[in-house]
């Protein structure tokens, strides 16, 4: 990447970074302290995590991608649609237990 580019690093570049040691050890650990996905706790659904997801993208942003305080537990379905929807600036309807909308996010 050229000095000065407000382009982000290809995908190849910071994506080595999910496997290091480093990364697999915090993961783990986020896991262990948030085993449960964030999203579905909020609909009052009890669903194992399986995805450690970074709340702000990281894009390639080494102190970024190992910020725990930017981290949340995710199962792969929610991380895989709601998740993405939201990055992708697209807005997502929540919903409660009792199935009432809860609210429309969107990024800002």
């Amino acid at each position: 990447m050229k000095v000065g580019s407000s382009r982000q690093p290809p995908r190849a570049t910071w994506h080595r970074l999910y496997t290091t040691a480093r990364w697999r050890k915090l993961r783990e650990y986020h896991l262990s302290v948030e085993p449960l996905c964030r999203f579905c706790l909020e609909r009052e659904i009890v669903e194992p995590a399986t995805v450690v997801d970074h709340i702000v993208p990281q894009k390639g942003d080494v102190e970024l991608f190992h910020d725990p305080d930017n981290l949340s537990s995710l199962c792969k379905h929610c991380h895989d649609s709601t998740k993405q929807r939201m990055e992708l600036g697209q807005e997502v309807v929540t919903f409660g237990a009792d199935g009432w909308p809860r609210g429309v996010t969107e990024k800002s």
